[in-house]
């Protein structure tokens, strides 16, 4: 029981401590990546399948890199699972509006068509299994990417926090965690509900891996900058604080 409310406590400080703007960034990326998901992409290759959540997931990673490095793999955690619990709730939101008798704006552009009213209220509304398998995929990947980042970050011993160093933990770490979030979903998504092959499954994770590296690999500066401007103005200063003290009172302990 005391453990659970110190954990709460934690997260009430740290959502005081991360700057709101990023926060925001992150929280947009993963709806939007969520509800994206639902459209998949035509390509010319029986053997490749993609779909339109990759255009910004990378969006989310970038985001949990930087907060992996300034505030720790625990609480990049803490904050995707913040995240995608508010992307469950804007989903609540959208199903509600499905419930209400409405149109939409295209079932007038396509002449009263009232097969467009019920697509755009399926796909607002939500697919239970495209939720279900985007939330625990994400989830998933995000520990994965979190605390790989922070251990390949240990291996540094000279010049941690120098932008090769960032560099190298923020590719490998993406690379595993973006291979982790697309196969989980293909597998529970996409195998048994868009009629995927497991070929399709493995090459959509390794291809939609690739496509986002190479982006997160073009604002990676911005990353990097990001945190060298946190770690100049102390941002976050009383989450940082107090997890040391916790650190160094269990050391003190042991």
């Amino acid at each position: 029981m005391k453990r659970f409310k110190n954990y709460f406590q934690d997260t009430v400080v740290l959502l005081r401590s991360v700057p709101p703007l990023l926060f925001s960034l992150f929280i947009l990326s993963v709806f939007a990546m969520n509800l994206l998901a639902n459209k998949s992409l035509n390509l010319p290759f029986d053997w490749l399948a993609l779909d339109c959540g990759i255009i910004v997931s990378w969006v989310a990673f970038l985001c949990m890199d930087i907060l992996t490095k300034h505030f720790g793999p625990k609480a990049a955690t803490t904050l995707s699972v913040a995240a995608i619990a508010i992307n469950l709730l804007a989903c609540l939101v959208l199903f509600i509006a499905k419930l209400i008798p409405g149109t939409w704006g295209a079932f007038y552009d396509y002449g009263e068509n009232e097969v467009v009213n019920q697509a755009l209220d399926s796909t607002f509304g939500g697919t239970w299994y495209v939720l279900f398998g985007s939330t625990v995929a994400f989830i998933a990947s995000a520990f994965v990417n979190n605390f790989s980042n922070w251990s390949i970050g240990k291996l540094f011993r000279k010049n941690p926090d120098g932008f090769g160093a960032y560099a190298c933990r923020t590719y490998l770490s993406t690379a595993v965690g973006q291979f982790a979030d697309n196969l989980i979903f293909a597998l529970i998504v996409s195998l048994n509900f868009f009629g995927w092959s497991i070929t399709q499954c493995l090459t959509c994770a390794a291809t939609g891996m690739v496509a986002e590296l190479v982006v997160e690999a073009v604002f990676s500066p911005l990353g990097y900058r990001v945190v060298r401007r946190w770690q100049k103005d102390g941002t976050g200063k009383e989450y940082l604080d107090r997890i040391n003290r916790t650190d160094a009172s269990v050391k003190e302990r042991t």
